[in-house]
């Protein structure tokens, strides 16, 4: 991948850290994968970017803050042995699990850019070529096929710590995603900014504070339609696979960010046509409001569409405290609840279009998502509904608004900026709390240059009236 990306970073180090371990460590941990887990067992690697301003030097960075980097890390897995092991697959049969063993431990990269000037250009919000993004982010290692042993492991977590040299540090992180959600990663990710930023000497913040410790009790999933199986079953018979991102991807990257102001001007045009209306939350209004952007973008972009074709919106929810009964908020694994809705380009390309995508999405949020009889009650569709979906017409949501990755403060002070760069592999934007803008929200964006222009000019336009 390396000698397709136009910039590179020269690696210092290439390494494992493995969780601390004590008397009374444990040498052995295994998770059972749960419905929630099966249906991303075959999903793209999940990819994040944190940028922080440090003008350091490179002595400093190598000698001071990468140690403690490693000693924080290591402390803090031994809270998430998990992510310290693997994915367990069976060669002959039976399902998949996860195994920590003592010994397992996560590879860490200790890079430098080779230009230091990269830094500024790839914390802007302009349009920025993604494959430049690339060398930052670690891969996870290869499975490993053990015909000995009878199984096949799949790593779980890598990471790259890189140093631009004079301006800053960047942290990238992978996972797959059959692990955890962006609820138990940013959880980790927290804990261990907490540890370090306490010179790796602290212990994991109490239960009582922002970073709970995980909660890892499978049996709070309850599956009385024996979902597992039938996800496990639909798996083996429909084949899926990640499809591998090539390069050049051909795309740029941008971020747009929604203030508080803008957000509260949305929610009063909505309220102005019908006062009675159910669900009008954040996300509400800032996801139609980008779905329809880019509808009605397409024409400029150059895309020829039938009117009468259909635009479909999905995201995924937290389901922890929504279930019934509700779940921990800290649980670590995947509960997530998938929800989607539907219009037409001509509906949403209409001046009122932002109106129709409203009224659809905070439908479905009132009626489907905050119902806890309704929130999974249609999981054992997931599968066929969504898999008909791929080839179509169809925006989702990375993150939530409810993430603030901007209070991740390793000790070097709030980050710069992020990037979730994994929303390069599908049309979907991120969705996070600003870094910059008490009560805004930061949408990030990865499409063809030709999009992107066609709906930076959409969206900005409309704001204005």
């Amino acid at each position: 991948m390396a000698s397709t990306i136009p910039k590179s970073a020269a690696i210092h180090e290439l390494c494992r850290v493995a969780p601390l371990t004590t008397a009374d460590s444990a040498k052995e941990q295994r998770l059972s994968v749960t419905f929630f887990d099966m249906i991303w067992l075959h999903f793209h690697p999940i990819r994040r970017l944190l940028f922080y301003q440090l003008p350091c030097s490179k002595s400093h960075f190598l000698e001071t803050i990468v140690p403690n980097l490693k000693k924080s890390l290591s402390k803090t897995l031994k809270n998430y042995l998990p992510l310290a092991g693997n994915l367990v697959y069976p060669l002959n049969s039976g399902m998949p699990d996860f195994h920590y063993v003592s010994g397992d431990a996560v590879p860490v990269t200790i890079a430098e850019s080779n230009e230091a000037s990269d830094f500024n250009y790839l914390t802007g919000n302009e349009s920025r070529i993604a494959d430049e993004f690339y060398p930052f982010v670690p891969d996870l290692p290869e499975s490993v096929i053990d015909s000995e042993s009878g199984f096949e492991t799949v790593p779980l977590l890598s990471l790259q710590i890189t140093l631009f040299p004079g301006s800053g540090i960047c942290v990238g992180v992978c996972n797959h995603h059959s692990i955890g959600d962006a609820s138990s990663i940013v959880g980790f990710m927290k804990a261990w900014a907490s540890v370090c930023r306490l010179g790796g000497d602290g212990e994991l913040l109490a239960p009582t504070q922002s970073v709970p410790p995980p909660f890892y009790d499978r049996s709070m999933i309850k599956d009385p339609l024996g979902l597992k199986n039938i996800f496990w079953n639909k798996l083996k018979e429909i084949k899926i696979e990640a499809v591998p991102l090539t390069f050049p991807t051909n795309l740029v990257r941008a971020t747009y960010v929604l203030q508080k102001n803008d957000i509260q001007r949305l929610k009063n045009l909505v309220l102005s046509k019908n006062p009675d209306f159910l669900h009008l939350s954040s996300f509400t209004v800032t996801a139609a409001y980008v779905w329809t952007c880019l509808v009605k973008s397409a024409a400029e972009a150059g895309e020829e569409v039938d009117p009468d074709e259909p635009e479909h919106f999905a995201f995924a929810v937290d389901a922890r405290e929504r279930l019934n009964p509700p779940l921990s908020s800290s649980y670590f694994g995947n509960c997530l609840a998938l929800a989607k809705t539907a219009s037409t380009y001509r509906q949403l390309k209409e001046t009122d279009g932002f109106f129709t995508a409203v009224k659809l999405i905070g439908d479905l949020i009132s009626k489907k998502v905050n119902n806890r009889d309704e929130i999974i009650s249609d999981a054992g569709t997931w599968f066929t509904e969504y898999m008909v979906l791929f080839g179509k017409r169809l925006f989702s949501v990375a993150g939530s608004p409810k993430f603030n990755l901007y209070e991740m403060d390793f000790g070097w002070g709030r980050p710069k900026k992020h990037e979730a760069v994994s929303i390069d592999g599908g049309p979907s934007m991120s969705l996070s709390k600003s870094g910059q803008f008490e009560g805004g929200l930061e949408i990030g964006l990865s499409l063809p240059k030709v999009k992107m222009d066609a709906f930076a000019t959409v969206f900005f336009d409309e704001l204005k009236i």
